[in-house]
């Protein structure tokens, strides 16, 4: 996850990111429910009540790493895919740019995809809900895009004659499952599980 992605917005002395930064190592590492909001602000070294100039509630802090991440999705498959037009080489390098991850975005990841039901339920905040549906549009995209992938490959006679959207959404779920269990201290290194995610998605989609 790029925290870095809104600090242009920040001025010097915010400490947005900070606070972004260790909501991350907690939610990922204790558990969400188990955080409590003050050891957010205990760590960034501000009072409980300073946190609220920043984030109105844990769960609006929660929706933001969400949207960041979902963001930084969306944009690395852009730049992964751009100007390759071998369908097969697309979605490789879609996957790989996927699963490429630093410690914290291994976090953030699993945060996300541990919290997606979130999405499903209208907010009574307004920051907590513009979050929300920023969110859900970005799942869209990033939905959109990866079955235009999978269309382009069916038209160009390069993948197997399928639903597209139904062949997305299986790839993707093979993507963003290696979140749920994936420890940078585990036995198997990203590279490994990169090979391995990809052999069985080419296999979803190859004629």
């Amino acid at each position: 996850m790029t925290v870095g992605t809104d600090v242009r917005r920040e001025s010097p002395r915010s400490k947005r990111t900070r606070i972004l930064s260790a909501a991350i190592d907690h939610f990922g590492k204790v558990g969400y429910e188990h955080t409590k909001w003050a050891s957010i602000a205990d760590e960034v070294g501000i009072g409980q009540t300073a946190l609220y100039h920043y984030f109105e509630s844990k769960a609006h802090c929660l929706l933001t790493i969400m949207r960041i991440e979902l963001e930084d999705s969306a944009a690395r498959f852009v730049a992964a895919t751009e100007g390759i037009t071998h369908a097969e080489d697309a979605l490789r390098a879609a996957i790989a740019a996927s699963l490429a991850a630093s410690p914290q975005d291994a976090l953030a990841r699993r945060i996300l995809h541990n919290h997606m039901d979130l999405l499903a339920t209208e907010r009574q905040s307004a920051k907590e809900e513009a979050e929300r549906v920023e969110c859900r549009a970005l799942v869209q995209r990033i939905e959109e895009n990866w079955t235009a992938l999978i269309g382009r490959g069916i038209e160009a006679g390069q993948f197997a004659e399928s639903n597209p959207t139904m062949s997305a959404r299986l790839v993707l779920a093979l993507v963003v499952s290696v979140w749920r269990w994936y420890r940078p201290d585990g036995r198997l290194t990203i590279d490994e599980i990169t090979d391995v995610v990809t052999d069985a998605a080419i296999r979803v989609v190859r004629k």
